[in-house]
């Protein structure tokens, strides 16, 4: 059987004496405890620190756990910060591709939306922003369930004749996903429209939202009905730019 990875266990074992030390611990004491230099002990406070995991104290001395690891559960990525990083990019890719695009995270077992860009043309559209989308019948949705088992719906709704409903369906179709890093959706939502997206991964690889573009299916797929190649490497394209745009800023 393969060893234990060592900078994992001395991570967790830095974990375990920040939370019995509610007034925090400067890098000598850890250092201390657990017979490492300094040095290492403050790459892996670092590290720790870039996930978000511990905080340092005003005067940089001490550290101690953030309230964020309280709550792993939940989404380390507040959804403005995941706006703020997409808005750019998914303007340019409405701009290039000439349809809606959506930018969504999971929240409770639904994908709200995060952002939106209207289609650049002059039809009537309504603002997403703040809306949810049901994961299982939507591009946006499997491009975030596929990547997230705790978060399969239940009770699969049927929305047109082609939604799928059947778990087990569900469950080949988010392999698919993962095996080609991409989802789609034809006519599941609603009809006469399909659509593309792609997961935004964020530290360590975790996916915490998705971007997407909507729109007919004679603009989305091509004459034998397949989703468009290059709308695919648009959209694939605009996930990983924020993807760093993320991974850079943390």
């Amino acid at each position: 059987m393969p060893g234990t990875v060592q900078s994992i266990e001395r991570a967790a074992a830095v974990l375990r004496l920040l939370a019995a030390a509610p007034d925090g611990l400067g890098v000598a004491d850890l250092g201390n405890a657990l017979g490492l230099a300094k040095t290492t002990v403050h790459g892996i406070l670092r590290t720790l620190h870039q996930v978000g995991f511990v905080e340092q104290d005003h005067s940089g001395a001490h550290y101690h756990l953030s309230d964020a690891f309280g709550r792993l559960g939940e989404s380390y990525l507040d959804p403005n910060e995941l706006r703020s990083r997409a808005i750019n990019w998914a303007d340019s890719l409405a701009s290039r591709s000439g349809e809606v695009v959506r930018v969504g995270r999971l929240v409770e077992g639904k994908v709200e939306v995060v952002h939106h860009v209207f289609r650049p043309d002059d039809s009537d559209q309504d603002l997403d922003v703040g809306t949810t989308l049901p994961p299982h019948a939507t591009a946006l949705g499997k491009a975030v369930l596929a990547y997230d088992t705790s978060a399969r719906p239940r009770s699969l709704e049927a929305y047109t004749t082609r939604t799928i409903t059947d778990p087990v369906q569900l469950g080949e179709e988010l392999a698919t996903v993962r095996s080609r890093g991409w989802a789609t959706e034809f006519e599941e939502h609603t009809v006469e429209l399909a659509s593309i997206a792609a997961p935004i991964r964020g530290l360590g690889g975790l996916v915490v939202g998705a971007v997407g573009l909507a729109g007919r299916i004679e603009r989305i797929c091509d004459s034998r009905l397949r989703h468009r190649g290059d709308l695919v490497t648009m959209v694939r394209a605009t996930a990983d730019a924020i993807a760093r745009d993320l991974r850079d800023d943390t």
